[in-house]
């Protein structure tokens, strides 16, 4: 959904803004350039809050990874807890205490940080790990000699919609009808060592696919569909759910389950609507990268971007920047391209595309860029964006006000 932030002169306004901070700056800053707008970011924070309606949203690391991004989301009144993209990371946010509460939205197989994990009563404390098989429960018996540390788990359910013999949505958990769901608790419930204490339920049809797409009318409409039919689906199902889950409270040491964690950045509102729903997720929505552009329910500011540098002019009708091949994981195809986003009125060639090296831009501005000028482009998802730098400018008005390390910054690759 285009707004004003999306308008050519806002863009123009904006590349004015990017750089001329990195002018005032009083060292050469490399690239590509890595800048966060902490005013995006804030107004898109308190957005996300205003959608869950109440409910806690807890932070998706994987679409920050950068720690003081994480804290500063969880200093934002409305959110708690840091859903983590692996267990190493996780382990790492509890040492450095940048979080006390995090989920691991995927099951883990290190065995690295699976021995970390049950070696150390303050980490398995303090995080929850994903199942959705026994053998899950394995690679942990595995790895201990003891069950004194008991180990919290959450059941990852599959959330997509089932329409007319079809599943739809992501490719996440074999878990789907009640009686599956239930038969791995009452294992995990009945295993010395172990702590059942939540479910995860991602409905990613809902929360990440856009459904408002220029010149893409009969998709959008049939992605709107696919939403309308996933909600009151998922609903009737998580209820079920919980009412078989709640037959195994009291039994041995289960005292009943703490979290149930849903949704993403594009599905808060129906997301923490549901009852059974005690928290819901965002990431993306806080940087906004050009996949989450296009939706019906939000339109956040674009907060995130990387500059490039001029380097070429093979001719009056191209401008070529160094490297600018930063391609997003996901299916092949040009929205996975990143998009020259600041002056407006520059794109990526047919023949080029975004190069490793190299990235020829032409469009209706092309002919402006003098060399040694930066180009601003957006990434197409938004964690990804920071694999790619090692430090991150923090813009606040029109000035750099701080530097923050990356993962990679940090020597971390999670």
């Amino acid at each position: 959904m285009a707004d004003v932030h999306h308008s050519p002169q806002a863009r123009d306004r904006l590349a004015e803004r990017l750089s001329g901070a990195v002018r005032a700056w009083p060292e050469p800053l490399p690239t590509p350039l890595l800048v966060v707008d902490l005013d995006a970011f804030d107004a898109n924070a308190a957005d996300l809050v205003a959608r869950a309606g109440g409910v806690p949203i807890r932070v998706a690391s994987k679409s920050l990874r950068v720690p003081a991004l994480i804290r500063r989301a969880l200093e934002t009144e409305g959110f708690a807890g840091v859903l983590a993209y692996t267990l190493a990371e996780a382990l790492w946010l509890v040492d450095n205490e940048v979080s006390d509460d995090v989920l691991v939205a995927y099951p883990s197989v290190d065995a690295g940080a699976l021995a970390a994990l049950v070696a150390s009563p303050r980490s398995a404390s303090r995080i929850t790990i994903m199942v959705d098989d026994v053998a899950h429960l394995d690679a942990v018996d595995a790895l201990r000699s003891s069950t004194a540390v008991p180990v919290r788990v959450a059941i990852d359910v599959d959330a997509g919609l089932r329409w007319a013999g079809v599943s739809v949505g992501p490719q996440r958990s074999p878990l789907y009808d009640v009686g599956s769901v239930a038969q791995l608790a009452r294992m995990v419930v009945e295993r010395p060592g172990f702590r059942l204490v939540g479910v995860m339920t991602y409905e990613g049809q809902v929360a990440g696919v856009p459904d408002e797409v220029p010149h893409q009318r009969a998709r959008s409409a049939v992605v709107r569909r696919i939403k309308q039919l996933s909600v009151p689906q998922l609903r009737q199902r998580r209820a079920d759910i919980a009412e078989a889950l709640a037959a195994l409270e009291g039994h041995h040491d289960h005292a009943g389950l703490q979290l149930w964690n849903a949704g993403g950045s594009g599905s808060l509102e129906t997301s923490a609507a549901d009852p059974v729903v005690t928290e819901v997720t965002a990431g993306s929505g806080l940087l906004g990268p050009t996949l989450f552009d296009h939706y019906r329910s939000f339109s956040p500011v674009p907060a995130a971007f990387f500059g490039l540098p001029v380097t070429r002019r093979p001719s009056a009708k191209v401008a070529t920047v160094h490297g600018g091949g930063l391609i997003a994981s996901g299916p092949t195809g040009a929205d996975r391209a990143p998009t020259p986003w600041a002056p407006s009125g520059l794109g990526l060639t047919a023949l080029e595309g975004a190069g490793e090296v190299q990235t020829p831009l032409s469009g209706a501005s092309a002919e402006h860029p003098r060399i040694g000028d930066l180009v601003w482009f957006r990434h197409a998802k938004s964690g990804e964006l920071f694999e790619h730098g090692t430090t991150v400018q923090l813009l606040h008005g029109a000035d750099i006000v701080d530097q923050a390390p990356t993962y990679r910054g940090l020597g971390l690759a999670f």
